[in-house]
């Protein structure tokens, strides 16, 4: 079977942002709290960059699982918000299907808390139903690097497609002559290293 390469498209792809809540996050020990968040928002900040359809949701919020990092909320007040009652999968949950399915996109980008459970189970669901789904490995996290990897695995065996915020931006973005600022800046925001980089550049653009 011959592989076809078929890349984010901007114009029809959504994100999911599955159980980033205040409670979950703690559990989260595969990255440090400052890199997990960042990543998280970087992701946030790829989608509203690029105006994509974000649809954020919740599980057992006024249980131990808590409530929606604040900064997703303030980041997408308008976004459909469906706060689960406590259904694990999202994808059992109806009112987040037919969020998804409103979007009107096939290409699905999720991220979110846990990874091996409110990641892979709504990907899962998500690929049967024949969508293109893409994971945010490290916009999601878990307990370890065992449960991760078990969580990856399940999910590529599927046909999930596995990989990073700064991987989804430049697949979204396709040529940096569409816009050098505006992408430099999303990535100088979040990697310090690259704010080093837009900063020569943009000393050497003054010249």
């Amino acid at each position: 079977m011959s592989f076809k390469y078929r890349r984010l498209d901007k114009d029809d792809a959504a994100v999911l942002l599955v159980d980033h809540q205040s409670g979950l996050c703690n559990l989260v020990q595969d990255f440090s709290p400052d890199d997990f968040t960042n990543n998280v928002m970087a992701l946030a900040d790829a989608a509203k960059y690029f105006k994509l359809p974000t649809i954020l949701t919740t599980s057992f919020e006024d249980g131990p699982n808590g409530p929606l990092l604040p900064e997703l909320t303030a980041m997408f007040p308008e976004a459909p918000y469906i706060a689960r009652p406590g259904n694990i999968n999202a994808w059992d949950n109806e009112d987040f299907v037919k969020a998804v399915k409103a979007t009107g996109r096939k290409q699905l980008i999720i991220a979110g808390v846990v990874t091996e459970v409110c990641v892979a189970f709504p990907a899962l669901s998500a690929i049967e139903e024949g969508y293109e789904v893409f994971v945010v490995a490290d916009a999601s996290g878990t307990f370890n690097a065992t449960t991760r990897e078990a969580a990856w695995l399940r999910m590529q065996a599927a046909g999930v497609q596995m990989m990073t915020w700064f991987g989804v931006a430049c697949e979204l973005h396709r040529d940096w002559r569409n816009d050098v600022e505006g992408l430099g800046a999303l990535f100088a925001k979040h990697l310090p290293t690259y704010k080093n980089l837009m900063t020569s550049y943009s000393a050497t653009q003054k010249r």
